[in-house]
This record gives structure tokens, C-alpha cells and sequence, in this order.
């Protein structure tokens, strides 16, 4: 990695900054002053800011978010805001969700920067649970449990949708839990029944319920990255 770079997301502070930093001789690297922010660094160098070493990120991390309607589940997007906005650590954008959530759903997002945890959330195969609250434009009538339990005609798809469980809470409320994450299920879920998807929120990932404020997020424990089928490293 670069050493601006590193330097940039360890300080909190711009390119331009992290320059003028270098440029005052604030900045070792193994004991040896360095100016110049292209110096490649490696995980075994001792990088001081001011005679303080900043540490490398070398273990995996996870984390579990709740996110607002207007974000968008990537590190880059040049027209709305991105979920990193919440996120207050080191390098951030060396996250990446776990399934993502649409620009106006609300809910769980787990973040990660391990690509095999995060493959067991999104690969059909794993059959991970997604626990969804939906609200809809039509009322829901009983019939519906049958129909989304025995799977579902997509447009433009040809195989049915898994078996889901769907929960009717109230005549526009429901509880949805599906094994499988295609673009959009739900809402084309619920379109191919003749219905429309007004709110939805995700409050579940496997056995990982949402607990904590919108917009806020906590580090998942061993236990619970342990329990979508991986071991912390």
C-alpha cells in the first residue's frame, strides 16, 4: 500500500494534508524519515506519525449496520452517498457488504473484508436466511402463504423461487423470509402477485438480528461470525 494512502485513512485527513505531513519530516518508516507518500509499505514496516506507530490492519473484520433509505451499498457511487459513511475505521473502503441492500431498503447490511465469510451469506448455495418486514399497496389475503411457500414465477426467469415464508402481520404488513438472493426478490416477489413493495426492511441475516440504532453499527463477536459458518482469522 501506498503510504499517503495509509497515512490519509489512519490521520483522518486529506491527500494534500498527508503531503504537507510528509513534507514536515513527521513521518518514519523503520526508524527512517521518509517524504515522499508513493513509498510502498508492507505489514512488517513500523510506520511512526510524530514518534507514535500507526498499527497495520492484518485480521479480518465484520461488522453489522443499520442502514438508512438514501445510502447505497458500495464504497463508490458518484450520485448518492455510500454506507462507509457510517462507518468510523481504518481504511473503510476495504469493506464490503454482504448482500446488498437497494437504495430505498432499510435494515441489516453486514460489512466485511473477508471474501469467503461474506460468499457463504450470498451464494445460493449456502441457503442463507433473509428476514424481511414488508409493507405493500394491496391488501395481503391468506392465500399468498400457500403461494410463496410453494415458489414463485419471476419475470424473466425460468425456475420458481425457492419456498418462502411469508408471515401476514396485518392487511399491508408481512414478515418474508427467503433462502436465496436474487436481484430484487422481494419486491418482484410481491409484483408477481399482483402487488407492490412500499417499505421494506431487512431485519435478519442467518442467525444475526439487527440490534442496533439506524445509521449506527457495532463489531460482530467470534460468536457470530462463527455462526454464518466462518472462523475469524
Amino acid at each position: 500500500m501506498r503510504l499517503d494512502k495509509f497515512l490519509a485513512h489512519h490521520l483522518g485527513i486529506s491527500r494534500n494534508l498527508v503531503t504537507k505531513v510528509l513534507r514536515a519530516g513527521q513521518v518514519t518508516i523503520n526508524d527512517e524519515l521518509i517524504k515522499s507518500g508513493a513509498t510502498k509499505i508492507n505489514v512488517t514496516d513500523v510506520v511512526k506519525y510524530q514518534d507514535t506507530v500507526l498499527e497495520h490492519i492484518t485480521s479480518k473484520r465484520y461488522f453489522m449496520l443499520h442502514k438508512p433509505q438514501g445510502y447505497v451499498c458500495s464504497t463508490e457511487d458518484p450520485d448518492h452517498p455510500t454506507i462507509l459513511y457510517f462507518i468510523d475505521e481504518p481504511m473503510p473502503e476495504r469493506l464490503h457488504s454482504a448482500g446488498r441492500l437497494d437504495l430505498d431498503t432499510t435494515g441489516l447490511v453486514l460489512l466485511t473484508d473477508d471474501g469467503q465469510w461474506s460468499h457463504r451469506i450470498t451464494s445460493p448455495k449456502h441457503h442463507c436466511q433473509k428476514v424481511y418486514l414488508v409493507e405493500v399497496a394491496r391488501p395481503l389475503t391468506e392465500d399468498l402463504i400457500a403461494t410463496f411457500n410453494q415458489g414463485i414465477k419471476l419475470n424473466n426467469e425460468k425456475a420458481l423461487t425457492k419456498s418462502a415464508k411469508l408471515e401476514i402481520l396485518d392487511k399491508f404488513h408481512a414478515r418474508l423470509t427467503i433462502n436465496e438472493g436474487k436481484y430484487h426478490q422481494v419486491k418482484r416477489m410481491f409484483a408477481a402477485v399482483n402487488n407492490h413493495v412500499i417499505a421494506l426492511h431487512r431485519e435478519q441475516i442467518g442467525n444475526l438480528k439487527l440490534d442496533v440504532l439506524e445509521g449506527e453499527y457495532r463489531p460482530l463477536t467470534a460468536e457470530e461470525v462463527n455462526s454464518i459458518g466462518s472462523a475469524i482469522k
